[in-house]
């Protein structure tokens, strides 16, 4: 039995037409064996010689003869299982990408002859038509019988140039007048495509084309939420270079993230299930629950909400969409294959509906004879077999759809009644202080502060969408903040919250749509002022505790890397796109820890390992962006590399830690001076500016050779001859702090070897101790040795750096091993093993530190107070005062004497 044969069975159309001889073998044959391609449809007939003979008619019935066959080959070739979805999808998408085109260039032809060449107003360049393909088409995932849904665009206004001048607005309404008849016409050889017009701006009622000014205007003013998701695939299948994707893309992915889109999307739903209801369409595969329009949905709603900062969200195709979607971790594995296997199967009984009699349905046929063919042609023995396994299908497409978009006021979110009384238009005063009291609350502060939000002019002002949602959502951080042991601290800070967010309806439909979260929310506000005002500044970071990668300990940094520059290259040539794009990386990673930090997953020591390791990926991805944007350039490439001195070269990070940074570069190029300067500058200003999306860090740069006075940025050899000849010892201390941390390797190399040179020379460790202590007492004039301050107190912080420094300084000729940037607490040990210090004394030093660090760090992550000077204080800044007589011996007493 032949593949057409074996076929034949399975669909009406194929078998007439092998009947009535339309298919002709040798044509047809050679096809049966291959993916069809632009070039197959290209060499069916001349399609030029038919153009240039303006023979209208015959284009028109070639068209409809190569979709003959193209139907064939999809038909045999699919239902064989000699094909699978994508093939399918793509040939016929391919197909009507050729046939669009072929029709345009012979109308646009036909009507040039009689009018001339359309001429824009404004650049006096010849004009073009842009097709944008909808929906299926503009996916690739169009169907065997789909009709095409079409918009026509073209850039600018003008007049035709010939004798018979016509607007360009006559020319290209004529131009995809003549189009669709020649694609939608009936005739004895059948039709292309049905062209559907409706998308179109006004739909219509609307121009049938639009130019690129009057589709940005209709876009901005009147574009409708389900434009949005119909935009969402909308692809240009004309080659002309007119940029339509420039105006449409901040239309359909919004710069913020836009929980809106749930609700919008809901309502379309929700209409659509309205539709399926009223015209008895249960059986309907497309539009019935869990149909093939809840996958796309299920798709869609992410690419809507997060399209705008996510850009490898920006895709057209449902299935591209959620293989992404799995591997940024927004839906989990299991989920997408789910939907992929359900959406394949769906799609796939689409077609086999389709072939039967090449009719646009998606409906399950009742004819228990058809209902038998289908069965088999989807591997089942029998209709019963596979109904059930569409069924299942269905509901499980069903579930993770209503999981996804459920409405929020249809879920068991549940707020206790005695919390209705605390916001309402004129609450009882008694019945809500009793309330507040008996929660914890200070109930006279908090019920002015509520009182105080609904007369505010935010409040009045929010729009009839907005309100509600507030409205919503306020008992419910009441009732979150009464589960806290700060209630009334908490509380306050999440009103602080929710009123500074109440003009970004995005944000509140966040939390409406997700009140789960409010819990989440209320604890990390209770637990640290820091953190409610970190989102206070960063409120797009809400998004991060609805992410399944927010408790992920594992920080793949060079993963992390490349992610970051894909988004760096993807916003290539807007510089303050790339700023805000460095910034949303580093909020997200930084909030990320803070919230596992808060949950006590990591050690101070650890936690500034992250944020270093953060700081050094920010640096790194920002090297390229901003000599791409550093005017002048002779290389593609720049000679610098950048060195981290203090916290940052100690990788000692903490969450609100300066970068301390030299630049040094190394370029014989004779105006390398300014570049590198204007490089540095613009370096600078890259990482300390204040966008729209907040700042990154603040950037010192007073290490650098000679300080405030000294270039921005230095050469290698300006760098060593500084430290070799006029370095002070303060600054040979700072030195064994410092790490190269990006840029050209070889500088990175130099500096390394220089610092290994400067830090074992041969020193007299009298002066040099003498000179250390002499810079310690400088410090007491600005920063007094208080015992509360575990920074600067006698046996503190610096005390301990300041060992350490010596010990380097002195003995790392000898000892090698102090070379290496392990940080205070690892140096400690290494000269204690190799006899520079006791053993006993240095790990009571290490605890100690790792002490000191815990406080500074809880002071600033977990509200603590300044320290309690204990007993046990009293004891670590006694060992470090103990390690330092012995390191210091003598200079002790000098120090002492003074």
């Amino acid at each position: 039995m032949t593949a057409t044969e074996s076929a034949r069975r399975y669909s009406q159309y194929l078998a007439r037409h092998l009947d009535n001889g339309n298919l002709q073998p040798e044509i047809l044959s050679p096809w049966l064996d291959k993916v069809l391609s632009l070039e197959d449809f290209q060499n069916f007939t001349d399609w030029q010689a038919l153009k240039e003979a303006e023979n209208e008619a015959e284009i028109a019935a070639q068209l409809r003869i190569l979709r003959r066959y193209v139907m064939a080959q999809i038909i045999t070739r699919d239902l064989n299982r000699n094909s699978d979805l994508a093939e399918v999808t793509r040939t016929i998408t391919l197909f009507a990408d050729f046939a669009v085109n072929t029709v345009l260039d012979y109308a646009y032809a036909y009507y040039q002859s009689m009018y001339g060449t359309p001429i824009g107003r404004h650049s006096g360049q010849p004009q073009y038509l842009s097709v944008v393909a909808m929906g299926k088409a503009g996916g690739y995932e169009l169907n065997v019988s789909s009709d095409i849904d079409l918009i026509f665009i073209y850039p600018e206004s003008g007049d035709t140039d010939g004798k018979r001048e016509r607007s360009n607005q006559e020319f290209f309404t004529k131009v995809g007048q003549k189009l669709i008849s020649l694609l939608n016409d009936i005739t004895g050889d059948g039709q292309v495509f049905r062209v559907d017009m409706r998308l179109r701006p006004d739909g219509d009622s609307g121009a049938l084309v639009l130019n690129e000014t009057a589709l940005e205007q209709y876009l901005i003013t009147q574009g409708r939420e389900w434009e949005r998701y119909a935009w969402c695939k909308g692809r240009i299948v004309t080659p002309y270079p007119n940029d339509i994707n420039a105006l449409v893309r901040p239309f359909v992915f919004r710069k913020y993230l836009d929980f809106n889109a749930y609700e919008a999307m809901r309502g379309l739903h929700k209409q659509i299930r309205q539709e399926v209801n009223r015209k008895g369409m249960a059986d309907n595969v497309k539009l019935g629950a869990g149909g093939i329009r809840e996958v796309e949905f299920i798709a869609q709603i992410f690419q809507l909400i997060r399209g705008g900062q996510v850009r490898a969200l920006q895709l057209k195709g449902t299935q591209e969409t959620l293989l992404k979607l799995q591997e940024l971790e927004m839906l989990d594995a299991e989920t997408v294959q789910t939907l992929l296997s359900a959406y394949r199967f769906l799609r796939d009984v689409e077609h086999r509906l389709q072939y039967w009699d090449d009719q646009q349905t998606q409906m399950l046929p009742d004819n228990p004879e058809q209902q038998q063919l289908l069965a088999e042609s989807m591997g089942f023995a029998d209709y019963a077999a596979f109904s059930d396994g569409l069924n299942t299908h269905r509901s499980r497409v069903n579930a993770i759809f209503n999981q996804i978009l459920a409405d929020p006021a249809e879920q068991s979110h549940t707020l206790d009644d005695c919390w209705h009384c605390i916001w309402q238009e004129n609450p009882d005063p008694e019945e809500r202080f009793n309330q507040l009291s008996a929660h914890g609350f200070e109930a006279g502060l908090i019920a002015k502060r509520l009182d105080q939000i609904r007369s505010g002019h935010k409040y009045r002002q929010l729009s009839s969408t907005a309100q509600p949602r507030f409205d919503t959502i306020i008992p419910l951080l009441v009732q979150a903040s009464a589960a806290q042991a700060n209630p009334t601290d908490t509380l306050l800070r999440l009103l602080d919250f929710l009123e500074n967010i109440s003009r970004r309806s995005s944000y509140l439909a966040l939390l409406h749509e997700h009140p789960q979260a409010l819990n989440q929310l209320a604890a990390l506000m209770s637990q640290s002022s820091w953190v409610a005002s970190y989102l206070m500044r960063h409120p797009i970071l809400l998004d991060e505790l609805l992410s399944a990668q927010l408790m992920d300990t594992v920080y793949d940094w060079p993963k992390l890397a490349a992610e970051l520059s894909d988004g760096l290259h993807n916003a290539a040539g807007d510089t303050e796109a790339q700023m805000d794009v460095l910034r949303h990386f580093q909020h997200t990673q930084v909030f990320r820890l803070a919230v596992q930090d808060l949950a006590g997953l990591w050690t101070v020591e650890a936690l500034s390992d992250q944020l270093s390791a953060l700081a050094d990926t920010i640096l790194a991805a920002a090297i390229p962006c901003v000599w791409a944007d550093t005017p002048k350039t002779h290389t593609d490439t720049p000679n610098i590399g950048i060195i981290g001195y203090g916290k940052l070269g100690g990788k000692e990070l903490g969450y609100t830690s300066d970068l301390d940074l030299v630049y040094v570069y190394d370029d014989p190029h004779p105006d390398a001076p300014d570049i590198y300067g204007r490089f540095a500058r613009r370096l600078t200003n890259w990482l300390s500016a204040a966008t729209g999306a907040g700042s990154l860090y603040d950037v010192d740069l007073r290490l650098r050779p000679n300080g405030d006075s000294g270039f921005l940025a230095c050469t290698v050899a300006a760098f060593e001859k500084y430290q070799r000849e006029s370095a002070w010892t303060w600054e040979h201390q700072s030195l064994t702090r410092a790490r190269f941390i990006c840029g050209k390797a070889e500088i990175g190399q130099a500096f390394d070897a220089l610092r290994q040179e400067i830090l074992t020379r041969p020193r007299n460790r009298s002066e040099l101790a003498a000179e250390i202590i002499e810079m310690r007492e400088k410090m007491f004039a600005t920063h007094p040795p208080q015992e509360y301050n575990v920074k600067y107190a006698r046996g503190g912080v610096v005390d301990v750096e300041f060992i350490v420094q010596y010990l380097i300084l002195a003995y790392s000729g000898e000892h090698p091993l102090l070379l290496d940037n392990y940080g205070n607490i690892a140096l400690l040990n290494i000269a204690a093993d190799a006899g520079l210090i006791s053993h006993t004394l240095a790990e009571q030093a290490r605890t100690a530190y790792r002490f000191y660090r815990q406080q500074q760090h809880n002071t600033k992550l977990r509200d603590a107070e300044k320290v309690e000077v204990t007993e046990e204080v009293q004891a670590y800044y006694q060992s470090v005062r103990d390690l330092w007589q012995q390191v210091f011996g003598e200079e002790v007493r000098f120090e002492k004497a003074r």
